[in-house]
């Protein structure tokens, strides 16, 4: 049995979801409808901890950065 055409590729979803996170807010689910349309649910207020070498090296490193 063949499959239909593809509505949306996996770069649109990793577009959406690292703008998501960019953005500071957690994801709960991402959802795909048989149109294509990604439908990200959010969880909590918190904000996402970084996951960036540079962001958690100054995080370590923020008393000696701040000329003291």
């Amino acid at each position: 049995m063949p499959r239909g055409q593809c509505t949306f590729r996996q770069g649109d979803v990793t577009k959406a979801v690292k703008g998501v996170v960019a953005a500071g807010v957690q994801i709960a689910r991402v959802e795909i409808d048989p149109t294509g349309k990604i439908v990200i649910l959010t969880g909590g207020n918190e904000p996402v901890a970084s996951t960036n070498a540079l962001d958690k090296w100054m995080a370590q490193h923020a008393d000696q950065t701040q000329g003291g």
